[in-house]
């Protein structure tokens, strides 16, 4: 029965009951391979926490590759369904006016105030779309035009044809870009006005209320975005104190290889996904190697997982 019940330990630590016969030299590499490894993902993670607005939408957006389109649906409102709705945008603002007034428990001139913020943001929201009218009619014919490319197998088939409708994507979104920008902008000063609307002692005995964009998706960057920092650091933390390396190593490599994917094929220079692909066949060889054994916390838990292992099973 604990054999059973340490089988997962065991899967967590490294399958095999004896570490692979390496010599100091190797062990040494694997050793440095992983402190080296954690400490960029910690790295990175931390930079993308401490930057607090970080968000995987450019690299998403910017895919490519036989799986570039399943990429693109991952980035929020990709083709603006949300925010080019206007009765959807308002009654989302609307919401947000009321809940924040509960949250943080604003008399009658904060309530007033919050309405002024809303219409502010209304009226901004207003412009903006009535200014971008023709070029939002552009977009929107635009992605059907897209579709209709999508579905075509013969343009499917053909290089030239493909790019011509990456071609015509790619205008597309240049062109929606600036004005999906002032949307969001206007999103994001909305949140932040009411968020201002709260005295010192309403922010001190709460925490800041967000305005929480609609889900469009199961997974987007709405999600995405708040994960990756700490996914980042977990994975960084786990590989630098050797503690359950192969779950951390192939979980990095998972990341690190649709990273590869969503670039494919890949160029050289700078923007290259070759160093994804690189430090994902490392993170591969962490985990079949159960590096975390060797100077890390791996170490103590396989001794537990050889002990049980090694007691003789009574018929």
């Amino acid at each position: 029965m604990a054999k059973i019940l340490l089988f997962p330990l065991r899967l967590a630590v490294g399958y095999g009951l004896s570490p692979r016969v390496l010599g100091q030299i190797a062990v040494a590499m694997l050793v440095i391979l992983r402190f080296t490894v954690g400490y960029h993902f910690l790295s990175e993670g931390t930079e993308k926490y401490r930057a607090g607005d970080w968000t995987a939408k450019p690299f998403f957006a910017n895919a490519k590759g036989p799986f570039a389109g399943q990429f693109r649906q991952l980035v929020w409102d990709n083709d603006g369904t949300v925010r080019l709705d206007k009765d959807q945008t308002l009654i989302v603002w609307a919401t947000y006016r009321d809940r924040i007034a509960k949250h943080f428990g604003f008399n009658e001139k904060q309530v007033a105030l919050a309405q002024d913020n809303y219409a502010k943001a209304v009226q901004q929201y207003e412009y903006v779309v009535e200014l971008a009218a023709n070029d939002i009619q552009e977009f929107q014919l635009g992605l059907g035009r897209i579709d209709d490319l999508d579905k075509d197998p013969v343009r499917s088939g053909v290089d030239s044809l493909a790019g011509q409708r990456e071609s015509v994507r790619r205008e597309l979104t240049q062109k929606i870009s600036p004005v999906f920008d002032q949307i969001d902008m206007i999103w994001e000063n909305y949140e932040t006005a009411q968020n201002q609307v709260a005295t010192d002692e309403q922010r001190q005995r709460h925490l800041a209320y967000q305005l929480v964009r609609p889900r469009v998706a199961l997974m987007d960057t709405s999600v995405i975005d708040g994960l990756v920092p700490y996914f980042d650091m977990t994975i960084g933390w786990l590989l630098i104190l050797g503690l359950f390396t192969p779950v951390a190593a192939l979980a990095a490599a998972g990341f690190l290889g649709s990273v590869f994917l969503s670039q494919y094929p890949p160029t050289t220079g700078p923007g290259s996904s070759n160093y994804q692909l690189i430090e994902c066949l490392a993170c591969l060889v962490l985990a079949s190697t159960g590096a975390g054994r060797f100077a890390g916390l791996d170490f103590f838990l396989h001794l537990l997982v050889r002990k049980v292992h090694s007691k003789p099973s009574h018929a």
